[in-house]
């Protein structure tokens, strides 16, 4: 006889996101509706279509973590590892005493960029070499060359015994990261898990890809304004960096416990769609079909959905890709819930955004408030969802369903249920 499928609740919530981190600041950015855009920072972006970025206002040192660990680790481990501090001091639980119940699950999309491509860098002599001095090599290159070592950092910091694994689905890592862990939890795997994702992408290489496929906002001239989701002058999304961690636990140890639940999740699903690297099909059916099975696992109808936390990248393709999905796996309802995008304050984390954006859903339930879609002033006429223009808006939330779509063609929802 096998194990009963448990249930899964988030109990505790870590965020480094653009703008000074933490969850509090995070979510008075959010429900300000204030874009965390400036131009770039860490490197000359001149000789780039898109120059502005949202970069987090982070200080390693102030943020507690020592001169062995910002001189050992790539922005995005310290990013998460700041992130899962605050986890896990917000859950109170007890991972030490857990040991092998206990385990992690991180999204990413491009691992250590920053320090793989800074090493390149030096290795190559400024590109200028095609074989290297392997004395040149610095002693953790390995450690940036295998994403595996985000999860083994998370690991080792907390003493989580069991499962440890690192999700790379492109911009759908952090959900899916944060839907493995809970699925472990269900099956019985694990009582605990970190889960969450983190990226630190803002580096020439990275901006040099977005530039080529025109993906990211070409409006330097303006960047507080330069990522503008579902409007009709859209055109791209600003590249962005951050990580968020959530501690999962199954719901009755939670309980008796006495610890915070934010939110239980109570559906996921995901879908690839078997078409294109960077395209979309415009009638969205796979991430519908995403929706459709995270809905049908928490056994919620489309009308039990009080909101939508959107992908929202504000391309062309994405924003009518989504709306078309939206409508397809909600039907008639989709006229009326509100829908928004968390990326047009935040910008787009790649593998990091999923997971932050389950913290903002999370914390929508626990407060009662739908982050708003900064920088939408001028409605596409193709676009008529209800998509909550520049201001947050009050309302009694009981059930989220948040979405995420990759390149690769990954497509996936989750169903977030409020404390009962």
């Amino acid at each position: 006889m096998g194990i009963p499928h448990r249930r899964v609740v988030i109990t505790g919530i870590g965020v480094v996101a653009p703008g000074d981190p933490g969850r509090k600041a995070f979510w008075q950015r959010l429900t300000d509706g204030r874009p965390a855009f400036g131009p770039i920072s860490f490197f000359d972006p001149a000789p780039f279509r898109s120059g502005v970025a949202a970069e987090c206002e982070f200080d390693p040192a102030r943020e507690g973590l020592s001169v062995q660990e910002i001189r050992r680790l790539d922005r995005a481990a310290q990013l998460l590892l700041v992130a899962a501090d605050e986890a896990v001091a917000d859950s109170g639980a007890d991972f030490g005493a857990l040991g092998e119940r206990t385990g992690v699950s991180i999204g990413t999309a491009v691992g250590c960029t920053l320090r793989l491509e800074e090493e390149y860098v030096v290795l190559s002599d400024q590109g200028r070499c095609w074989e290297i001095d392997p004395g040149y090599v610095v002693p953790h290159q390995y450690d940036y060359f295998v994403p595996s070592s985000l999860a083994a950092e998370v690991g080792v910091r907390f003493g989580t015994l069991g499962p440890a694994t690192v999700v790379s689905a492109g911009c759908t890592s952090g959900i899916d990261a944060v839907g493995h862990a809970c699925q472990l939890v269900r099956e019985g795997s694990a009582d605990v898990m970190l889960a969450g994702g983190t990226d630190a992408p803002i580096s020439p290489i990275t901006v040099a890809c977005f530039d080529a496929i025109r993906a990211t906002s070409p409006h330097n001239d303006d960047p507080v304004h330069a990522m503008r989701p579902f409007d009709r002058n859209r055109s791209g999304f600003v590249l962005g960096e951050g990580s968020a961690v959530l501690v999962l636990e199954e719901y009755e140890a939670a309980r008796r416990r006495g610890a915070h639940v934010y939110a239980e999740i109570a559906g996921y699903a995901t879908r690839c769609n078997a078409y294109h690297m960077t395209g979309l099909r415009s009638d969205g059916a796979e991430l519908a079909a995403a929706m459709e099975t995270a809905l049908a696992t928490a056994e919620t109808a489309p009308g039990g959905i009080d909101y939508v936390n959107a992908h929202g990248t504000a391309t062309r393709q994405n924003d009518r890709h989504e709306t078309a999905a939206i409508k397809r796996a909600l039907g008639a309802h989709a006229a009326t819930v509100p829908v928004s995008s968390v990326k047009s304050m935040l910008g787009h984390s790649l593998g990091a955004i999923g997971a932050i954006e389950i913290a903002a859903s999370s914390l929508a339930l626990e407060y009662g408030v739908i982050p708003p879609t900064a920088n939408l002033t001028e409605p596409d006429p193709e676009l008529d969802l209800d998509y909550v223009p520049v201001t947050a808006r009050e309302s009694l939330l009981r059930t989220v369903l948040t979405v995420g779509s990759g390149f690769g063609g990954f497509q996936s929802a989750m169903v977030l249920r409020g404390r009962a």
